[in-house]
């Protein structure tokens, strides 16, 4: 491979490009996040909506609805005075984490006796029903039917309460599509095709100007064990030859400085990683980077010979041999 290099030596550049960074990830968010966030708050507003009325606007929290539908639980775990983190609930209970959190995500456990689950189901119910908030479900006083109106809003605050803790991960699902999609418009103006990673027993078989999204590539952690280190985006450029390694490209999007730099040695261990099994020479890692890097965390990445290229100028690929 060619010792192309993007912008791990333009010393120069790195604080002007970090600033240039950091205001591009701005005005995503400004422009972007508020709407991400709206979308997927409307999703959980109808999910709690349909768990109210499928236990009958909480008259009916019982053992056998929840266990025909395990998903309700988190957000019951919602609806309590304070709300009910899993840990707290777990151990107030007298259950698990593990438990909760298979109930919340659709699933009855299938190796646990059912007795024990009916049990433990019984134990947790219990506690959601002696913290029931009553401030946000007034009918439960009286023993009235919500209207439309009273529903709609107790729906939103309990919504409100979930995509509360859903912000980080709805925010970083809204970047990784941002990125991806940046550097599929960007490739695919230069004539390369998006494979299904898939189809490919190794990334060395991809054809010349193709690329895949979350391809596995095998790595050996010791002598005797090898995993697959999944990889963002993975570019075959029109250089191939001998079965050689593609780009490998990890998209990294962060909102403030002191995350990157606490992760920052992540990247070094997976390239050292697959340095180790692939060649020193035959790696070309490359970070896709917006938001908050400052020089401090491209000092430390370009010591671990790593590359880089910023969504901000995204051309930058191009000094790479794409």
């Amino acid at each position: 491979m060619a010792n192309h290099t993007a912008n791990k030596f333009r010393t120069d550049l790195w604080k002007e490009d970090s600033i240039h960074s950091v205001d591009f990830y701005n005005q995503w968010f400004m422009e972007s996040a508020p709407e991400a966030y709206r979308v997927a708050r409307a999703g959980v507003v109808s999910r709690v909506i349909l768990t109210l009325k499928g236990l009958d606007y909480l008259y009916g929290i019982n053992l056998n609805r929840v266990i025909d539908n395990p998903q309700f639980l988190s957000v019951l775990r919602a609806c309590t005075a304070p709300p009910i983190a899993v840990d707290r609930l777990a151990g107030l209970s007298g259950t698990t984490k593990t438990l909760i959190k298979t109930l919340e995500n659709g699933k009855v456990p299938s190796r646990m006796d059912k007795s024990a689950i009916e049990e433990s189901v019984a134990r947790i119910l219990n506690i959601v029903n002696r913290l029931l908030d009553f401030e946000i479900f007034p009918w439960l006083r009286n023993g009235n039917t919500p209207s439309a109106q009273m529903l709609n809003r107790s729906s939103a605050i309990i919504a409100d309460r979930i995509s509360g803790t859903l912000a980080d991960p709805i925010i970083r699902n809204s970047q990784e599509a941002r990125q991806f999609k940046a550097i599929d418009e960007f490739l695919q103006n230069l004539g390369y095709i998006k494979v299904n990673s898939n189809d490919f027993d190794s990334c060395t078989l991809m054809p010349p100007k193709s690329y895949a999204h979350h391809m596995n590539v095998p790595v050996r952690i010791s002598s005797a064990k090898e995993i697959n280190m999944p990889i963002d985006v993975v570019i075959q450029t029109t250089e191939t030859i001998n079965n050689q390694m593609p780009i490998l490209v990890e998209c990294k999007s962060a909102g403030d400085f002191t995350n990157t730099n606490k992760r920052r040695k992540e990247e070094a261990i997976k390239v050292t990683q697959l340095r180790n099994t692939y060649g020193v020479d035959s790696i070309k890692f490359v970070l896709f980077l917006c938001g908050y890097f400052d020089t401090s965390y491209l000092g430390y990445e370009a010591s671990e010979n790593i590359d880089w290229v910023w969504e901000h100028r995204i051309s930058d690929f191009l000094m790479l041999g794409i």
